[in-house]
Order: structure tokens, then C-alpha cells, then sequence
């Protein structure tokens, strides 16, 4: 569908207050980042601000879906190009682990502010579905090849998940100096480990 000049101007203004919401939150959290704020660091007036979102919940909400549509996005991609399970492993943890660390103050109040969100942890496991169900099948494919353990294929990538997500919250609390490369080599190694054939451990 071929958009219209108002439709472009629309979008890439809505762009630019998300940039700049994202922005103010990630310095003032999310009680103190207020719109005049967020008006002012995309360099618009106040106005302009309401007449795309009603209010600042409303666009946090907004930052927060546009953000991890693009982290699905990003990490499908990536899996599907790794070329190996244990690749697509590695893929799938680095694409989160490398977002997390460029957006490493946006998750801190994301977490922090869950409380005034009911649906932030349920709605960001469900962006996070696709991705994890997309490991499962290759999971279960190298199952099916014996390049791996029978294993329940969705448990794993959901483990896998939640591994990862456990390692985000102690890298925002500053507990880790491992690069995401480092870490997400790290965690796709020892969850290879607990699911390759055992005939085939003394190969690495």
C-alpha cells in the first residue's frame, strides 16, 4: 500500500516523539519524564505531542510495543540466518542481549515500572512467543536429524528464554562484565551441552 504525503509526515512524527519519549524516560524514569519534557527533546511543541498520544502512559506503551516489534523482528531474522541449532542459539541471545545493552536505561524503567503497567511482563511475553516458538522448531528439527537429545523442544527455547531474560536483569544491575557476545557464546554452550547427543560430547 503506496502511503500519502499526510500518512508519511504522521509517521515520521510519531517516530520522533517515541525517540524522544524513550530518550527523557531512560534519563528521568518514567514518574518525572513528563510531556513538556518529551515535547522538548523531539522540538515540538506540547500540542503537537497530544494531538498522536493522549497521554504519557499511552506512550510508553507506544515505545515499548514499537521497540520490541523491532526486537522480533531483528531476532527472527537472525535465527533464521544462523545455519547451525547452536547457532540460531547463539543468535537468538545475542539479538536480545545486544538490545537490552543499547537500550540498557529503557529496560531499567521498564522493570521498575512495571507496577503502573499490568500488562508490561504477560504483553512482552507474548512478543516474545514468535521468536521462542521459531527456536522450538529448529529444536525439534535436530531432534528429528539426531543431531541432538529427544528433548521437549518448546520447554528448551522457553528455558532458553528465560535464561536469558535472568541474565538481562543481572547485567542492568550491573553484575556482569562479559560483553553480549561473550555471554551470549556463554549461555548457547551450556544449553548445547545439556541437549547434544551424549556420544557426541568428547567433539565439543
Amino acid at each position: 500500500m503506496i502511503k500519502n504525503k499526510q500518512q508519511v509526515v504522521a509517521e515520521f512524527r510519531r517516530t520522533e516523539i517515541l525517540d524522544a519519549a524513550r530518550s527523557v524516560f531512560a534519563r528521568k524514569g518514567f514518574v518525572h519524564g513528563i510531556m513538556d519534557a518529551i515535547a522538548k527533546e523531539a522540538g515540538i511543541a506540547k500540542g503537537t505531542v497530544y494531538l498522536y498520544f493522549r497521554s504519557k502512559p499511552e506512550i510508553y506503551k507506544a515505545v515499548l510495543d514499537h521497540d520490541m516489534k523491532a526486537l522480533k523482528k531483528s531476532t527472527l531474522e537472525r535465527i533464521d540466518a544462523a545455519a547451525t541449532l547452536r547457532g540460531k542459539i547463539e543468535a537468538f541471545a545475542l539479538a536480545r542481549l545486544e538490545n537490552a545493552e543499547t537500550k540498557k536505561e529503557f529496560f531499567r524503567i521498564m522493570d521498575s515500572a512495571a507496577g503502573e503497567f499490568s500488562f508490561t511482563r504477560s504483553q512482552y511475553r507474548d512478543w516474545l512467543a514468535e521468536p521462542v516458538l521459531r527456536l522450538a522448531a529448529a529444536i525439534e528439527e535436530a531432534s528429528k536429524r539426531e543431531e541432538i537429545r529427544l528433548v521437549p523442544s518448546e520447554k528448551v527455547a522457553w528455558m532458553a528464554a528465560d535464561m536469558i531474560r535472568g541474565t538481562i536483569q543481572r547485567r542492568l544491575l550491573g553484575q556482569n562484565s562479559l560483553t553480549p557476545a561473550q555471554e551470549s557464546a556463554f549461555l548457547s554452550s551450556f544449553l548445547w551441552e545439556s541437549i547434544v547427543r551424549r556420544t557426541d560430547l568428547s567433539q565439543g
